[in-house]
C-alpha cells in the first residue's frame, strides 16, 4: 500500500489539523507526520508545497492529495471500512454524518471566542450569549447521540467514530476555558481526553513554542 502522510498545522492550536489526525490514529495503519508550524516568515510557502488551497490538514496517499478535514476522514472511512469510522446502522451513520456536517461549518462564535489551545488555562473568560448558546447545542447533541445510538460504549456512537474526531477540539476548548458541563457532558470530555492518540497529540503541542499572534487570541 501506498505511504499516508498525514500534514498538520501546530498542534497545540490547530483544531482542523487534530480530527483527521485523530480519525488516522483509529484506523491504525503507519502513516508520516509532517508539521508546519504556524506563525512563522515561511509558513504559507510551506503549507503551500504540500495543500493546493494553500491550507491544512492534507493528507497524502502515494499521488493522491486530500486537503480538507472531513474529506480526509470520508477518505479514510472509505479506504479503512474495517475502522468503523462511520456507524454501521443506517439511522446512526446519517445522524454521525448530519453531527459532523454541524461541526464542520457551524458554531462561530466558539471558534472566534474559545479559540483552540491546548495548553493554556483561561478560566473566567467573559463570552457573549452567542457562545453560551453554542455550548448549549453542543451539549443537547452530545446527549442526543449517547441516547440515541451511544449504549454500546462511552464514545457518542459507542464506539470511536468521526464524530468523535469532530468534536475533539471542542473538548480541549471547554478545558482551557473551564467551560461547566453537565454529569454526560464531562464523562464524554473524559472518555476524549483519555483517548491515547489524543494525549500523544496533546504532549506534542505542549512542547511547541509559544506564538504570540495565537496566545493573545
Amino acid at each position: 500500500m501506498a505511504e499516508l502522510t498525514l500534514v498538520v498545522a501546530s498542534k497545540n492550536y490547530s483544531s482542523w489539523s487534530l480530527r483527521p489526525y485523530l480519525a488516522l490514529a483509529h484506523v491504525g495503519q503507519p502513516f508520516r507526520e509532517v508539521v508546519v508550524p504556524l506563525g512563522e516568515a515561511d509558513t504559507a510557502r510551506s503549507v503551500a508545497r504540500y495543500s493546493p488551497s494553500g491550507r491544512l490538514p492534507a493528507l497524502q496517499h502515494g499521488e493522491l492529495v486530500i486537503w480538507d478535514s472531513l474529506a480526509i476522514c470520508e477518505y479514510l472511512a472509505e479506504t479503512f471500512p474495517e475502522a468503523r469510522l462511520w456507524p454501521q446502522a443506517a439511522a446512526a451513520r446519517a445522524h454521525a454524518r448530519s453531527v459532523v456536517a454541524e461541526m464542520h461549518s457551524g458554531f462561530q462564535a466558539l471558534r472566534e471566542h474559545m479559540p483552540m489551545n491546548i495548553r493554556a488555562r483561561k478560566p473566567g473568560r467573559a463570552r457573549p450569549p452567542a457562545v453560551d448558546e453554542n455550548i448549549a447545542r453542543i451539549q443537547a447533541v452530545w446527549a442526543e447521540c449517547r441516547g440515541r445510538f451511544g449504549q454500546g460504549g462511552p464514545f457518542l456512537y459507542g464506539h470511536f467514530t468521526i464524530a468523535d474526531a469532530f468534536f475533539a477540539p471542542v473538548v480541549t476548548r471547554f478545558v482551557t476555558y473551564d467551560v461547566t458541563l453537565d454529569a454526560l457532558g464531562q464523562a464524554y470530555r473524559d472518555t476524549v481526553l483519555a483517548l491515547p492518540a489524543f494525549q500523544a497529540w496533546a504532549e506534542a503541542g505542549k512542547a511547541e513554542p509559544l506564538i504570540a499572534r495565537y496566545e493573545q487570541l
